[in-house]
């Protein structure tokens, strides 16, 4: 599928978060047509359709006729692991995923792709070994791994369960294991580390050592154009820098960028309290995700920024840009 001779039709389910933002702008700017389907739709320079998430509805013709689909439907995960929290996390992205599987099953001119939303979460604690596709493990049964590591897994194995399961023999799939993705946008993961780095809580996260994945806004969004054009790819494909780094390491650069010489570090028994007052969970600090994007590497993608020091250099500056645009206090 050519990006550059051609303008698509790109539906994005569940298209009104952070990453679906960050898609939807950049196809937009390339010239394409966009559609959004989410629950509660927001104002946006692109089409914005209605559904539950669950049913089929007057949605499922903008999948008719589409080029690309790429599901990205799910409650976020930044929460506490309460039960009721627990079956929306896990029933937002089951039910989504096979919502669109049977939209695209009965469609009359089903698009050429299908991408859906998965994550790097996939792969087992790791700090002996870097996790690709062909070699990587998949978590769940690590010895002592608290529930909630237990759950996440359950989540991403049966979100692609479904997704895999769903009968669209015309149309080329591919699972998005994406790692953490930063962009210098408001209320993003990057902002909010800056801002815990610009405070000077910045500092290493237990002993440190567990790995972050990560990859920077400019590779994610070339990496979806890489995937729309290569024909010859599907499955299951790790999206992330080739070079994930331990948590000490990862913060100590992010205060070098950020002019903060200083961190103070968090204990693990700190981090547990603060996770109750922030009411998310230490797992999204505490699990070990060193995931490397093997697919993408052997087939040839190149990365702007494959390297965190320099990737959070230039996050920090357009951060900066973004808010002396805005007169927004940093």
């Amino acid at each position: 599928m050519n990006l550059g001779q051609k303008t698509l039709g790109i539906v994005i389910p569940g298209g009104t978060g952070h990453v679906g933002t960050l898609l939807a702008r950049h196809f937009q700017s390339q010239g394409h047509t966009v559609t959004v389907i989410a629950r509660h739709p927001k104002a946006a320079p692109w089409r914005t359709l209605t559904w539950n998430g669950r049913d089929l509805g007057q949605w499922t013709e903008s999948i008719d006729g589409a080029d690309v689909v790429i599901n990205l439907a799910g409650r976020s995960v930044n929460c506490r692991y309460t039960q009721a929290h627990r079956r929306e996390i896990l029933e937002s992205r089951v039910d989504s995923t096979a919502a669109v599987g049977k939209a695209i099953a009965q469609a009359a001119h089903p698009p050429a792709l299908w991408m859906n939303g998965s994550t790097a979460t996939i792969y087992r604690h790791a700090l002996d070994r870097a996790m690709d596709e062909e070699t990587g493990e998949i978590g769940g049964s690590e010895k002592g791994a608290p529930s909630t590591w237990q759950f996440s897994i359950n989540v991403a194995t049966s979100w692609e369960r479904t997704f895999h399961a769903s009968e669209t023999p015309s149309t080329r799939k591919i699972a998005l294991r994406s790692a953490m993705i930063m962009s210098p946008d408001k209320d993003g993961i990057f902002d909010t580390l800056r801002k815990l780095a610009r405070l000077g809580l910045g500092g290493s996260a237990a002993s440190g050592k567990q790995y972050i994945s990560w990859i920077h806004e400019q590779d994610f969004v070339s990496a979806i154009d890489f995937l729309i054009a290569r024909d010859d790819l599907d499955g299951n494909i790790n999206v992330c820098s080739p070079e994930p780094l331990p948590n000490r390491d990862f913060m100590a650069a992010l205060r070098y960028a950020c002019g903060m010489p200083l961190g103070m570090p968090a204990a693990k028994w700190m981090l547990e309290i603060g996770a109750v007052f922030m009411q998310t969970e230490t797992e999204l600090i505490l699990k070990s995700r060193r995931v490397v994007p093997g697919r993408l590497l052997k087939t040839g993608f190149s990365f702007s920024f494959p390297h965190w020091p320099e990737a959070a250099r230039d996050l920090i500056d357009r951060r900066r840009r973004l808010l002396a645009t805005s007169n927004t206090p940093h």
